[in-house]
């Protein structure tokens, strides 16, 4: 097993990041295992944090990435994934953020998401213990606590990585709303990872009308080929954009709007665009920015608004199903850039901020 591992580390919002090497475990903890990342996707969150849009006192220094698969290269004793099956070195697997198992949220709510110690890439500083467990290096450790799956061979990396986050998230939201009625008209806010995903899925599922809003055209043109019937910009009034998904939709509006792209506005059109009964389900949003909504229209409308927070292991699971299942159906590959390794990696989050990439990619141990 490695002493160590080359990483690329945040230690200033908006500076590029510093290649180091960072120690790795002397041994494995019974349940846990070191990987090769052999590749990790960028998300909209990676690129907040990066730019200091999203931040938090204590954060730096820190190893971007929570989207990524790789393959073990050591492990503990009785080391297993998610379902119970052995993890031998060698294995290729994908893995989940760390829950505890015995606070309140893992055991009365029974929501993994809502563990009071969940362990995720962007909470684990690079200056103390493991170091390395994002997906910007070399190798990582993945704690015994960290939900893990063995994947499928037919799974590319890019898919495994991207369902460890974007996919995955996706798949939650939709489980939150209740699932999606055959017929259902469906509003998707924003043309990034996540709003292209859901596109794809809310086409699978069924739905009448999708119609995704976002931005740049390129993007835009991508959603068309995932599925969406209309797409709408935003280079025009928000009233305009109200006046497009009624026209789309018979006037009666959408019955499910889900925001993936939390910026400010998207809560008072969701629910102009929303039809009677309908429901709004936020996802995109970052930080604690207030957003104006208009509650009358919740009420009379007799809407139902619900929050949204990534996924656990299950939605994991489901995400990755997903991808396989249609395959056929979405060019997946489309979603994501030419691979860079760490040294790109900088470059490759700045593309991101500026909408030039939907998911970027990258392999640590490329030169």
């Amino acid at each position: 097993m490695p002493a160590s591992t080359r990483a690329a580390v945040l230690r200033a919002h908006g500076e590029p990041l510093v290649i180091e090497e960072l120690p790795l475990p002397g041994e494995c903890a019974p349940g846990s295992a070191v990987v090769e990342v052999t590749c990790a996707t960028l998300c909209a969150t990676d690129v907040h944090l990066w730019s200091g849009a999203m931040s938090f006192p204590g954060m730096l220094p820190l190893v971007l990435g929570h989207e990524m698969a790789g393959r073990v290269v050591a492990h503990g004793e009785d080391t297993r994934d998610a379902l119970g099956r052995p993890i031998k070195v060698g294995d290729r697997i994908g893995w989940s953020e760390s829950t505890c198992g015995h606070c309140h949220g893992c055991t009365v709510l029974r929501e993994p998401v809502a563990c009071a110690n969940r362990g995720y890439g962007f909470t684990q500083r690079a200056d103390a213990w493991p170091y390395a467990t994002g997906g910007l290096a070399e190798h990582a450790y993945v704690a015994a606590t960290s939900q893990k799956l063995l994947l499928p061979d037919d799974v590319a990396d890019t898919w495994a990585a991207a369902s460890g986050c974007a996919v995955k998230t996706v798949v939650h939201a939709f489980e939150r709303a209740g699932g999606l009625r055959p017929g259902a008209n469906v509003v998707i806010q924003g043309a990034g990872g996540l709003g292209l995903v859901a596109t794809a899925l809310a086409t699978a599922a069924g739905a009448g009308v999708v119609i995704t809003v976002g931005a740049p055209a390129a993007r835009l043109d991508l959603a068309t080929r995932f599925g969406a019937d209309v797409t709408i910009g935003l280079s025009g009034e928000p009233a305009d954009r109200v006046a497009e998904v009624m026209a789309a939709t018979d006037g009666r509006g959408a019955d499910l709007v889900l925001d993936m792209a939390g910026a400010p506005g998207v809560a008072a059109e969701a629910v102009d665009m929303a039809a009677w009964g309908g429901k709004y389900v936020v996802v995109g949003t970052t930080g604690p920015r207030p957003d104006p909504v208009p509650l009358g229209t919740v009420m009379g409308k007799q809407l139902a608004v619900l929050g949204s927070l990534n996924g656990d292991i299950a939605d994991y699971h489901r995400a990755i199903e997903f991808l396989r299942e249609f395959r056929s159906f979405f060019a997946w590959d489309e979603l994501f850039s030419e691979p860079v390794g760490l040294a790109g990696a900088s470059d490759a989050l700045a593309a991101m901020s500026r909408l030039e990439q939907v998911k970027a990619v990258v392999q640590p141990g490329l030169s």
